[in-house]
């Protein structure tokens, strides 16, 4: 049964969302005191390569433009001190929820954020991310994140074992954290199915975080105390994320 160590830590963030506190969060980001962003009417109504485009002007403007140094410096080399697993969901970027700077994170991310145990034919995409990260790159951090109401950890909770495939490529992934789903349905069984799935949401990061020890270079890491595991939840319901080391 998971429960939060002594080393884990809740982050909490307001709950009220609206234009003014995105501008306020937009600032603290870039540094700026001005920010004019588009209105969701707006967004909607423009095409996609001007939305592409407007998106990127407003980028150098209050961000590159505002960090030269910065961008300089990347434009030598990064040296990222975390490699992070996120889920590919449009609401839970990370270098958003984390402010992560340029440079800062190595990001990897993948229907419900998971990452699969060594395999270097069927999983060498994931792989050779790993092993870029560790040994070209020499992150200390490997962390995954896991998220609230995540359509992928859904999707693994509602697999029966005799249930027939019915998508080319994603229920074979998401099985990835069998385990994980297996031990849910039997310790809370009593609890009702989006409360398992919260659970599934975060016994599927440990999953993958032991997966990660698979990898010869990562396991190699930890042995020398130059790589640490983190594991992440964020709720963008109530506005929280929380943090624990196994």
């Amino acid at each position: 049964m998971w429960f939060p160590s002594h080393n884990s830590h809740i982050y909490k963030r307001p709950t009220t969302t609206s234009l003014y506190n995105i501008k306020q969060w937009y600032k603290i980001i870039s540094g700026s005191q001005s920010c004019t962003l588009p209105t969701l009417s707006t967004e909607k109504e423009m095409e996609p390569v001007e939305r592409l485009r407007s998106g990127f002007d407003y980028f150098k403007k209050e961000i590159y433009e505002k960090k030269l140094e910065l961008f300089s410096q990347l434009a030598e080399g990064q040296s990222p001190k975390f490699m992070v697993f996120a889920c590919a969901d449009s609401r839970v970027c990370p270098s958003v929820v984390l402010n992560f700077q340029p440079g800062e994170a190595f990001t990897v991310r993948n229907i419900a954020n998971m990452v699969p145990p060594y395999d270097q034919i069927k999983y060498a995409g994931v792989g050779a991310a790993i092993e870029y990260a560790v040994i070209q790159l020499k992150v200390e951090n490997i962390t995954v994140i896991g998220h609230s109401r995540c359509g992928g950890i859904k999707g693994l909770m509602s697999i029966t074992d005799d249930s027939s495939t019915s998508t080319d490529f994603i229920e074979d992934w998401v099985k990835i954290c069998t385990p994980a789903r297996d031990k849910v349905k039997k310790e809370y069984a009593s609890l009702p199915f989006a409360d398992q799935c919260t659970k599934c949401e975060k016994e599927a990061v440990n999953v993958s975080l032991e997966n990660l020890k698979t990898y010869p270079f990562v396991k190699e890491g930890l042995e020398k105390k130059t790589l640490k595991l983190i594991g992440g939840h964020y709720d963008f319901v109530k506005g929280n994320f929380e943090t624990w080391e196994i």
